[in-house]
């Protein structure tokens, strides 16, 4: 499990690695353009299902934490639905991962599978 430390006081909110990364990505957009905005989630049972909420602004400090090291592959259909959420009026709101989009097949394999 991942952590994001927030503001002075490190607060910690545990997120697995892969949706940690992609959350990063988002943030990191919005911040690099100076933007603040909510960010909002489901709490885990382990801390009583719940919702909860920061208010994310370039003034305030933020330490991504990663438990593994290798970075996870990137599912762009989901930092696009991320980044809609950041940016509507209710902030960025974590989603689930939808299944990624196909690969593509490498080029030339459809003749090469005819008789």
């Amino acid at each position: 499990m991942g952590k994001l430390l927030y503001g002075a006081s490190g607060v910690e909110i545990e997120f697995d690695d892969r949706t940690l990364t992609h959350v990063q990505i988002v943030i990191a957009n919005k911040l690099r353009r100076r933007e603040s905005f909510f960010f909002s989630w489901r709490d885990d049972a382990a801390v009583g299902e719940g919702r909860s909420s920061i208010w994310l602004d370039p003034s305030v400090p933020l330490f991504f934490k990663y438990f593994g090291g290798r970075v996870p592959s990137i599912n762009r259909t989901w930092i696009d639905l991320l980044t809609v959420s950041a940016n509507s009026s209710g902030g960025l709101q974590l989603v689930q991962e939808p299944d990624a989009a196909p690969a593509a097949s490498p080029k030339g394999t459809a003749e090469q599978e005819r008789p």
